[in-house]
């Protein structure tokens, strides 16, 4: 029996209706519009509606993968969703999302891996194609991030905006699958680092939401560090090199270490999606909204051979390669 590919049928994202522009953050924190934009790279972000869920940007981004993807919900029986702002405590955000768009079988649940969230759901969607348990899955990452931000610390509300995106991956035969799918992925945590970036609440610590507190001289470092080590991890399972990639599609987290992994791995910067001066960070969804982007543009089309990689807070931080 031919082994089992996962590949990726469609893409889609959806970002709140309004945005907030470097000006207009300038009124709220001590910065300028040129401040952030010399130290991030980003002109503006959108922000979730009062009353407008993660559910809610995720089951717009799942309308609008399926459309692309031309597949009914009833036929998604797998639904895993990266998000660090879920809309309760529990159920899983993604159980509101299955009841939404009518997904009537299957399983759905939630991953936190923040950043990095897109890619460790992508991986686990992955996995379970793979082993026979579902047929067709829909990975989404979807984030209200600005709702966990301290509005007077100009180091993180500046880097931060709402949104969501995804894919549809379906389990296929190699013989079928050709040279497109999923190829490999590569993720790991290290707890270690945690307080370089994390949130000062939570459920059975202080019974609060909190807010995101960063280092940012030194979480950058790492991210640098943790995420050329991740790409050069799939390079050596694979026996791919810089120059076979068509695409790379990085976490939008900010322009400098989009910057700095590319001139590490010495990318072509011609060939990096860079999103982040128009969405700012938006943590799990920034992977799959930047990727929608560019397929959607022309500019990553069938057969290309792309890779992904993202850094979040715990640590976590990953890659993947694969081909449209």
């Amino acid at each position: 029996m031919s082994a089992i590919r996962s590949v990726i049928r469609g893409t889609g994202g959806y970002l709140p209706e309004r945005i907030m522009t470097n000006d207009e953050m300038s009124e709220i924190v001590e910065t300028s519009d040129q401040w952030i934009q010399e130290r991030t790279g980003i002109r503006q972000r959108h922000i979730a509606a009062d009353g407008e869920l993660t559910s809610d940007l995720a089951t717009q981004a799942a309308r609008a993968i399926l459309a692309n993807a031309g597949i009914a919900a009833e036929e998604i029986d797998l639904l895993v969703l990266a998000t660090t702002t879920p809309d309760k405590t529990f159920p899983a955000t993604a159980t509101a999302v299955q009841a939404n768009i009518g997904m009537g079988q299957g399983a759905a649940f939630d991953v936190q891996a923040v950043c990095s969230g897109f890619l460790f759901a992508l991986a686990t969607a992955d996995s379970m194609l793979k082993n026979g348990l579902f047929k067709n899955a829909l990975v989404i990452g979807a984030e209200t991030f600005t709702r966990i931000l301290d509005w007077s610390d100009r180091g993180t509300c500046v880097l931060f905006g709402d949104g969501a995106g995804g894919v549809v991956i379906t389990a296929e035969s190699e013989a079928d699958a050709g040279d497109r799918g999923i190829l490999t992925h590569h993720i790991r945590t290290d707890g270690t680092k945690s307080e370089l970036l994390h949130v000062d609440g939570g459920v059975s610590s202080t019974g609060t939401i909190g807010h995101v507190r960063m280092l940012g001289n030194q979480v950058f470092k790492h991210a640098v560090t943790n995420i050329s080590s991740a790409i050069n991890a799939v390079y050596d399972e694979t026996g791919i090199s810089s120059d076979n990639v068509d695409w790379f599609v990085p976490h939008q987290a900010n322009q400098r270490i989009l910057n700095g992994v590319a001139k590490k791995m010495k990318l072509d910067e011609t060939k990096v999606i860079s999103t982040v001066s128009q969405h700012g960070n938006t943590s799990a969804a920034s992977i799959p909204l930047a990727l929608h982007t560019a397929v959607s543009d022309g500019r990553i089309q069938p057969g290309h051979l792309v890779l992904s990689e993202a850094m979040g807070g715990g640590f976590s931080w990953g890659a993947s390669l694969f081909r449209i």
